[in-house]
């Protein structure tokens, strides 16, 4: 009896120390109104404030065909994209819903794909950015077997987001 006893201890214990992973965070600031922080799923993308630069950027990108080709080709899907964006910065009310275009032209799977929200600070509640070492956005890094193989930064080099997932892919 003594020791069922210590074990439902043990197990209460361990549950309330259980790190609880919260998604679609959202906070409203007073200096710069609603913020997404955190680890995101896409619906949160067609909520107000952020629908109508999402929708407007993701409808209006003329995605390089032949390239989304070379990356279907070239297995994209085998890869995990992670994205770190600021819903507050304009490079990422840009490049995140075009990046996400391609995906779907490419049907990558949206399981492989973790969307990270960061503050103006580059910082998210449980500190990915530390890993991930992310200095600006939105950042968009491949991996292959957990290990890193490259990432677009800002603005891609080639002016194409899908030109340089292929330039990554084929190093």
């Amino acid at each position: 009896m003594k020791n069922i006893i210590t074990l439902i201890i043990l197990v209460m214990t361990l549950n309330s120390c259980a790190e609880k992973v919260v998604i679609n965070r959202e906070i409203d600031t007073t200096e710069y109104g609603k913020m997404l922080l955190g680890a995101q799923s896409f619906d949160q993308f067609q909520k107000e404030p952020y629908k109508d630069w999402y929708n407007e950027s993701y409808k209006i990108y003329p995605t390089d065909k032949p390239t989304i080709e070379s990356l279907k080709k070239a297995k994209i899907n085998s890869y995990n994209i992670t994205v770190f964006l600021g819903t507050w910065c304009e490079d990422s009310h840009r490049n995140f819903p075009r990046l996400i275009k391609i995906l779907d032209e490419t049907k990558f799977p949206k399981n492989k794909l973790l969307i990270i929200a960061v503050n103006r600070k580059k910082q998210s509640p449980n500190g990915e950015e530390v890993k991930y070492n992310i200095t600006k956005v939105p950042t968009i890094i491949l991996e292959k077997y957990g290990k890193e193989i490259g990432r677009i930064t800002e603005e891609p080099e080639t002016g194409y987001i899908e030109k340089d997932l292929l330039n990554i892919i084929k190093k």
